[in-house]
């Protein structure tokens, strides 16, 4: 919903902002064989604010030819040298020259990633990551400002990860990391985990508004000031919204951030207070047969009170410190969090009378302390960099699942309070042998510990479980500016926790249920190339393998997540970014993946809703003064509705496209174009059983659908003082 801009804060046009995969390989500092005691993070920390983002976001090392290098140090955002082909890494200015129509769709920046929604524009995305539908954040893990977003023993999925509180405008930096190998990586990380940080200064103050089709507006602006030795941020933004749908969405959303920070971010703090609250009416997916026999029309509703209202407000801080030893970190925050759902997916199925609207609320307090300690030793002439971290967590929840009429209660289902905690204690070490050859191992452990008070007191009780993830990672080159990687590891997941605690059906307090472990394992393994070897061109390839003991599977007619059976997926990503000219640049991203069920059964074992094809690509241009824009293209294809692949979703590729100016007074004009040749397809589809009016009591089975958007256009004003 939100539209970002393309360079007004950021001072410069984000054609001319190198990116991670553009600059050229930098050279690193060498100690000489005499020296080769002497720790390389001193000379790192010495160089210049300049020198340190170069290193941060380069994705390899060049070597001299002659001696050891030693291990490149993290600068910003603790990114190191990637050990991963994988791996990637976005500026701010990067991501906003991307045209978004929603503010989740900043991290389709992310290859092979689709950010799309079926609800309302409050709730969480919908998000699709290697072959894995994952629903509203189950096995990606995000994190902004080193808070982690996605929730667990959630009121309406596991690893339930809502971004709408974001400002693009204040991003930084984005990594990705995918695949289980990475040590600093826990819960919801096996598919990938995306880090986002903030900026710790502006270059000017900015405002800007946004109008646009169906009700579009916004409004954002922020600025910064010195504030005795460090920098003092602001931001707020403002946003309404009906969308084309018959019964409006009805936006109302209020953002706000105030940031202090001091120093840099090797040796300094951030002190960061978010506030964030929204409000709307959803038009949920849809049966297909009630577009097709004209009970509604494709942008209709079938409960017209669907919607809901959620809040966020956050406290954190960040604190690094460089010194002879190496680099400390440390991360502390507390999240408060409301969410209260009212959806209807079944319609008259359960309840022919009063119908099968649910309310789902989740309400929590969640907080958290991270601390890392890295070391640069010389051993045997080697330089190596040991890590060793500690990562805590806690949340206390009060969950409930309710039956409504029209937003009117009606009885409860169950109603939780719930606490849930976790240490994860981990620790990894990279070691360069020659100038071709550096390998990375690593292990983490995980202990997982919560209590369940239930209104059922069956299902009350403790539950617990530990897993130790191995995890290695190999790196060969650079040759002719291309880097070899294999990587293999564990990895996990963790279960609602009433999963695990549950014993008899919450409705009728008698039927049996069975418990689910709390803790589910994975494994993967990936190998991969990355070249620069043409002038310009940044070009990655990588071939994963990824298990699952239990697929986290999104059951379409209770919008809950629920453990399934074990699955395995085996596919291929290619990336590319080209340098045309200074001013210009191309992008292509390939992603395939064959996801299956591991296990035998009758009803097949195709995974529904996992994706086998994604592909992007697009064209960004412009300068500091004068025309600017892009243009992208995004291919979601077709993925099985049921385990027998006999019912599959349509696909779909969809264009959009910016253009705009930059006057030299700061003042900036943009047009943002979305679903250019307005594209009739949809963003999600379902397949199960669901009731409508005068339908049989065991209802149809079939395809529920939330259709894309027609074309929409808006208007972006925005300036710098």
């Amino acid at each position: 919903m939100c539209v970002i801009a393309a360079t007004g804060i950021f001072g410069w046009p984000e054609a001319q902002a190198q990116t991670a995969s553009n600059r050229p390989l930098p050279e690193v500092t060498i100690d000489a064989p005499a020296q080769q005691a002497r720790p390389a993070r001193p000379q790192q920390s010495r160089q210049s604010a300049s020198r340190r983002r170069a290193v941060r976001t380069v994705p390899s090392v060049a070597v001299a030819p002659s001696a050891p290098a030693a291990i490149a140090v993290p600068a910003a955002g603790d990114v190191r040298p990637a050990i991963a082909a994988s791996e990637k890494n976005f500026t701010g200015e990067e991501l906003a020259a991307r045209p978004i129509s929603r503010v989740g769709e900043v991290l389709e920046a992310v290859p092979g990633l689709i950010v799309t929604q079926h609800s309302g524009e409050g709730k969480a995305n919908q998000y699709f990551l290697r072959g894995f539908n994952l629903d509203h954040g189950t096995d990606l893990a995000i994190t902004v400002d080193g808070m982690p977003v996605n929730m667990r023993t959630h009121g309406h999925g596991q690893g339930y990860a809502d971004i709408n509180f974001l400002i693009p405008e204040l991003i930084g930096g984005l990594n990705v990391k995918k695949g289980p190998y990475f040590a600093d990586q826990g819960d919801f990380s096996s598919a990938g985990a995306i880090s986002i940080d903030y900026l710790r200064g502006l270059p000017k103050n900015f405002a800007e508004l946004t109008f646009g089709s169906f009700g579009h507006q916004r409004a954002v602006a922020g600025g910064s000031i010195k504030a005795g030795d460090g920098t003092l941020i602001a931001a707020i933004e403002g946003q309404r919204y009906d969308g084309p749908w018959e019964v409006p969405d009805n936006i109302k959303k209020l953002n706000g951030v105030i940031r202090y920070a001091q120093g840099t971010v090797t040796d300094g703090f951030t002190l960061t207070a978010m506030g964030y609250t929204n409000r709307w009416t959803s038009t949920d997916q849809v049966a297909q047969r009630a577009i097709d026999q004209g009970v509604i029309g494709r942008l209709g509703s079938l409960d017209p009170t669907d919607g809901g209202r959620s809040s966020r407000a956050s406290l954190s801080s960040n604190w690094a410190k460089s010194s002879d030893i190496g680099q400390t970190r440390a991360n502390a925050y507390v999240i408060h969090s409301t969410l209260q759902l009212f959806n209807n997916f079944t319609y008259f199925l359960d309840d022919p009378v009063n119908g099968d609207q649910f309310s789902q609320r989740d309400q929590r307090t969640l907080f958290g302390l991270n601390a890392s300690q890295s070391f640069n030793i010389s051993f045997a002439g080697l330089p190596v960099e040991t890590r060793i971290g500690l990562q805590t967590r806690g949340d206390d929840i009060k969950v409930g699942l309710f039956k409504t009429m029209q937003r009117n209660f009606l009885s409860t289902v169950r109603d939780d309070k719930v606490f849930e905690g976790s240490v994860g204690v981990w620790s990894d070490t990279t070691v360069r042998w020659t100038d071709w050859l550096r390998t990375t191992a690593g292990v983490r452990t995980d202990y997982f510990s919560g209590k369940v008070a239930s209104d059922t007191p069956e299902n009350s009780g403790n539950a617990s479980a530990t897993r130790t993830s191995p995890k290695v990672g190999l790196v060969l080159g650079p040759w002719y500016r291309t880097e070899f990687y294999a990587n293999a590891g564990y990895g996990l997941h963790s279960n609602d926790i009433r999963g695990a605690t549950i014993t008899v059906d919450p409705i009728d307090k008698v039927t049996p249920q069975d418990r689910v472990p709390l803790l589910v394992r994975s494994k993967g393994a990936e190998a991969g190339i990355r070249t620069q070897a043409l002038p310009g061109l940044t070009s990655a390839v990588a071939v994963f393998m990824l298990n699952f003991e239990s697929e986290l599977l999104f059951v379409g007619d209770a919008g809950t997540t629920e453990a399934s059976r074990p699955s395995r997926r085996v596919g291929v990503e290619w990336t590319n970014n080209y340098k045309v000219l200074p001013w210009m640049s191309l992008d292509f991203d390939f992603a395939y993946t064959r996801a299956r069920f591991s296990d035998i059964d009758p009803a097949g074992n195709f995974i529904p809703g996992a994706p086998a094809l994604v592909t992007s690509g697009g064209l960004t241009f412009g300068e500091a003064t004068g025309w600017f824009g892009a243009f992208k293209a995004r291919y979601f294809g077709p993925r099985p509705l049921i385990e027998d692949d006999s019912v599959r979703s349509l696909k779909s590729l969809v264009f959009n496209a910016r253009a705009g100016y930059r006057f030299d007074n700061g003042v900036r004009v943009q047009l943002d174009v979305f679903n250019l040749l307005n594209t009739r397809t949809n963003q999600i589809e379902y397949f199960y059983v669901s009731r409508l009016p005068g339908e049989s009591l065991d209802g149809v089975g079939g395809r529920h659908v939330h259709p894309v958007e027609p074309t929409a256009v808006r208007v972006t004003i925005a300036g710098q003082f």
